[in-house]
């Protein structure tokens, strides 16, 4: 599979007027991101993972709103397991809106429901699995960034890697807020995901512009040809992947999906209006003076 890119006349536009669209983006990501913090605690809404509670897989006919209907306590949130006709549910309650997980249980056997799991995860354990995952994200982040920047040894290009890669996480993260996607185990490996795809599509256009021979625009066209067709690639298997998951009512998976199809199409917009524009700059710039 091959994409067909148009040969963009970068010449026509100004280094500003590039830069002007994923930094506008980016700083809405961040406004979203620190008012979501400043009114709910959290930049987005946390999985039980992270926040502890109680899970119920349970077999039944009754409609999503009928079984919220059965607990007196709060519901987070009823999943749909298997095929859009499936009669098995996963229902989960957030810790501190339970007591005890043997009352679910006997609420659940009280509304006929047969019970074919459950499980409960302590709030203390899920604050630790939290942690553990922003530090990987965090670790994840610096390591990308210390290699890029040996890489290239100067400030330039490699501020141009990392602003991309940043932007690449921050959009996505924004827009969980918005879809009301939660932050799980799952979700965080797909951002993990998106920083390799990101330093994968940066490093490929600096390698083309910076350390092969022709000028910078013939440069620049041959790092999108390759680059645009894998980044469409994996957006497109990523889309396939998260309705086929969907239909098939694959908990986590479409979730995933939708998280990297965001990730993907930020970097897309990143890597050849951002970092095109600091390359540039760069080049006919910053070495000039």
């Amino acid at each position: 599979m091959e994409a067909t890119v148009p040969e963009v006349d970068y010449s026509d536009y100004t280094n500003r007027q590039l830069v002007v669209v994923p930094l506008s983006l980016l700083a809405v990501a961040l406004g979203i991101l620190v008012v979501a913090t400043l009114l709910t605690g959290s930049p987005v809404q946390l999985g039980m993972e992270f926040t502890g509670g109680a899970e119920l897989q349970v077999e039944t006919s009754d409609s999503p709103e009928e079984i919220e209907a059965r607990f007196d306590q709060p519901v987070a949130q009823i999943t749909q397991v298997g095929s859009p006709t499936s009669d098995t549910y996963i229902v989960e309650f957030r810790a501190g809106d339970y007591e005890e997980l043997d009352d679910l249980v006997a609420q659940a056997d009280a509304a006929g429901y047969e019970i074919l799991s459950e499980g409960e995860r302590s709030a203390s354990f899920a604050a630790d699995s939290q942690t553990q995952a922003l530090f990987g994200l965090a670790i994840a982040f610096a390591g990308m960034a210390a290699l890029v920047a040996l890489m290239f040894r100067t400030f330039i290009p490699s501020i141009a890697v990392v602003a991309s890669a940043f932007s690449d996480i921050m959009i996505p993260l924004a827009l969980m807020r918005l879809f009301d996607i939660e932050l799980t185990l799952g979700t965080v490996a797909a951002l993990l995901m998106l920083i390799g795809y990101s330093v994968d599509s940066d490093l490929l256009l600096n390698n083309h512009v910076l350390r092969r021979h022709g000028d910078f625009y013939t440069s620049t066209f041959r790092a999108m040809r390759t680059g645009v067709t894998m980044t469409v690639t994996s957006l497109s298997a990523m889309i396939v992947m998260t309705i086929v998951a969907w239909f098939l009512g694959i908990p986590l998976l479409p979730e995933v999906g939708i998280v990297l199809v965001f990730g993907l199409l930020a970097d897309l917009m990143n890597t050849y209006l951002l970092n095109v524009s600091l390359l540039r700059y760069y080049k006919y710039e910053a070495i000039a003076k």
